[in-house]
């Protein structure tokens, strides 16, 4: 698909912080983004008590498999939202449209809890409702709203600026999203852009029952790769955790348990503080460092130390580089015995 300059989309960083924000430039209420560091049984009830889907970061391979089978589109379910990729960087905002896209919604000004999708994403669905995976694909590509709350992620790198997009090379890594959401039919799916279609990974009964599946699934991609391979990352998108401390603190305040509301209160100020710090670190990360790194060298160019500066940094770059061809080379060698 060729993109002029003006509808091209950015890479955003892998980030719960990043992911919150920009869901909620879509208008989407109710849902935040939590990062799991395991997957093991505390891990995932640690999420909270909705968990709306998982979303996998992993590094891809021209001889990217899956472990199951993609539907046809006779056997898709008529309701069940699915994309095609065919917008380049656009992958992680798909794996969470196809999340987003799946949940029962709630209206808004609901005070359930429930996630509200909003306007935007709302007549998106609507809109997009009758289509098929490649043409939802391209609507995703073509939405300004939806583009310009992605792009708003940008780094703001004169240098970056500048640079035409290019394919990916050989030895380039390449990173993927894909994601993982229960449906009401009682599967969880397996929702990949880069698909011919969704990819049913296993059945479940109860509300949380769906994450041992997906685990399941998550894990046997994972064992696909070299045990050196530690580029993964994973996230579920789940409720807002102030909606449930808060409900929380209310029914401690009826029932006048000062001990338990001043935890609970606590645990609300650290969601608050959370909050506060994500928004700073997305500022810093939109902040063109530019002007000051350009003053620095100067400064440090007049006091005469640049060349040795620049001397020490070159070589350790060399044995860097030297020491990742020597893994390199040892992997090609245990692979090939």
């Amino acid at each position: 698909m060729s993109e002029s300059s003006s509808n091209q989309w950015c890479t955003i960083e892998s980030d719960p912080g990043v992911f919150t924000s920009l869901i909620e430039k879509f208008g989407v209420q109710n849902a935040e983004f939590a990062e799991l560091w395991s997957l093991d049984d505390e891990s995932l009830a640690n999420l909270g008590p909705k968990v709306f889907g998982l979303i996998f970061l992993f590094k891809w391979t021209r001889n990217e498999t899956s472990t199951g089978t993609c539907l046809s589109m006779e056997d898709i379910p008529s309701d069940l939202f699915f994309a095609k990729q065919v917008t380049t960087n656009a992958c992680a905002t798909q794996a969470i449209l196809s999340i987003l896209l799946n949940v029962e919604q709630k209206s808004d000004g609901d005070n359930s809890g429930g996630l509200v999708l909003g306007s935007t994403l709302e007549g998106f669905k609507n809109f997009t409702g009758s289509f098929p995976p490649d043409l939802r694909g391209e609507a995703i590509g073509a939405s300004e709203e939806i583009r310009t709350a992605h792009n708003s992620f940008a780094k703001n790198d004169s240098f970056l600026a500048e640079q035409k997009q290019r394919k990916a090379e050989e030895d380039d890594d390449v990173f993927h999203f894909v994601a993982y959401v229960p449906y009401k039919d009682g599967h969880v799916y397996e929702l990949d852009g880069l698909r011919t279609g969704p990819i049913r990974v296993g059945a479940y009964e109860g509300a949380h029952a769906w994450l041992p599946v997906a685990r399941t699934a998550i894990q046997e991609r994972i064992e696909k790769y070299a045990a050196s391979e530690i580029k993964f990352n994973l996230m579920g998108v789940i409720q807002d955790k102030r909606i449930e401390l808060n409900d929380k603190l209310k029914m401690l305040a009826e029932a006048g348990l000062e001990d338990e509301i001043a935890d609970v209160k606590a645990q609300i100020m650290a969601e608050e503080e959370k909050r506060k710090q994500w928004k700073l670190e997305n500022e810093r990360r939109r902040h063109n460092y530019l002007p000051f790194i350009i003053q620095l060298l100067k400064e440090v160019a007049k006091s005469g130390k640049l060349e040795d500066m620049s001397k020490k940094a070159s070589d350790r770059a060399n044995e860097l580089k030297r020491k990742a061809e020597e893994r390199k080379a040892m992997l090609a060698k245990k692979q090939c015995s």
